[in-house]
C-alpha cells in the first residue's frame, strides 16, 4: 500500500510540461524579458500555436507567422497605455514590415467597434486578432493574459525570444528586432 502511495504522489508530480529553458519545448511564462533584451537563443521555447478572427473578420492562424519574426502585442482600446504604445509600434512596424518581420495585435476585453475604430484613429496598419476572451494569451501557458498592454516576440523559428508586460518604448521595441534579425543576418 505505501508503495502505491509514493508511485500515485509521483506520478502526480510528473507532468510533461517543461519550461523555457529546454530548447525546443513548449513554452511556458516563467517572468517578462528586461525591456530591449531578448531571451538567449539557446533558452527558447516553442509558442503555442493559435488561431482566431482579425477584428476584419478574416480568419488568421498563428502558421501566417511562421518563417517571420513576430511580435504579438496585447490590447484594448478602452487601455490609456495602449494610446502611446500603439502609433510607436505602427512607427516601428512601417521601417521593418518588408524585413521579415510581421506584427500582429490581439485586442482583449473589447467591443470590435471600439477596437476596429481605435485602430484606425492611431492609423495602425498591422492586423489585429478579435479576441475579447483573452484566448490567445492563454495559450501562451502561464502568460499573465490580464496585463494590457503586453508584448511577446517570436523568433523566425516560432520561439518565445521575448516577453513584455506593460507598454514597450519605441527604442526597446527597436532594439529587440534588430537583435533578432542580426540573428537570421538581417
Amino acid at each position: 500500500m505505501a508503495v502505491s502511495a509514493l508511485f500515485l504522489t509521483l506520478a502526480g508530480c510528473s507532468s510533461s510540461d517543461v519550461d523555457q529553458t529546454t530548447p525546443g519545448t513548449r513554452y511556458e511564462f516563467n517572468g517578462a524579458t528586461s525591456a530591449g533584451e531578448v531571451i538567449e537563443a539557446t533558452r527558447r521555447a516553442v509558442a503555442p500555436s493559435f488561431s482566431g478572427e482579425l477584428l476584419d473578420g478574416t480568419p488568421f492562424d498563428s502558421a501566417d507567422l511562421d518563417g517571420d519574426i513576430a511580435v504579438l502585442n496585447f490590447w484594448g482600446s478602452w487601455c490609456a497605455p495602449c494610446r502611446v504604445e500603439t502609433p510607436d509600434f505602427q512607427a516601428v512596424y512601417a521601417e521593418v514590415r518588408d524585413q521579415g518581420v510581421q506584427f500582429l495585435g490581439v485586442d482583449v476585453k473589447d467591443d470590435r467597434q471600439m477596437a476596429s475604430a481605435f485602430m484606425t484613429n492611431v492609423g495602425a496598419e498591422y492586423p489585429s486578432m478579435f479576441d475579447p476572451r483573452g484566448e490567445v494569451a492563454m495559450a501562451f501557458r502561464g502568460f499573465p493574459a490580464n496585463v494590457v498592454p503586453s508584448t511577446i516576440v517570436l523568433d523566425t523559428e516560432g520561439r518565445v525570444a521575448g516577453v513584455y508586460t506593460g507598454a514597450v518604448a519605441r527604442d526597446d521595441l527597436q532594439s529587440v528586432l534588430s537583435s533578432l534579425m542580426q540573428e537570421t543576418g538581417g
